[in-house]
């Protein structure tokens, strides 16, 4: 993922984790809030939940391949913060892609 679609600084991560809009999934906490470098950017915060360094990137790589499929297109200049719960690790793919479209529909008004 290109830095410029990165929300990596902390300074970011935390102004939309106390200003963003919300959203909770079953296995995903959305944030999302207006940015001001015209495009999207997205960050996520995958915690370790006794879970090993493999199971992490995995989730990891599973969202940042829905995010750049199904969601960066239609994003406007947002920054979107997932969070990924605990129940996260156990879900499927699909399951991921589903909850993920859910809000892309819901708060975009996309199909």
């Amino acid at each position: 993922m290109p830095r410029a679609h990165r929300l990596a600084r902390a300074s970011d991560i935390r102004r939309c984790l106390t200003h963003g809009r919300r959203r909770r999934s079953e296995h995903l906490d959305i944030i999302w809030m207006d940015n001001q470098t015209g495009q999207p950017r997205m960050g996520l915060i995958v915690p370790k939940y006794q879970s090993s360094a493999v199971a992490r990137n995995r989730l990891r790589r599973q969202l940042r391949e829905i995010w750049r499929q199904d969601i960066q297109q239609r994003q406007p200049a947002w920054d979107l913060l997932i969070r990924a719960r605990r129940e996260a690790y156990g879900a499927k793919f699909e399951t991921l892609r589903t909850q993920l479209g859910a809000w892309r529909d819901a708060v975009l008004g996309t199909g």
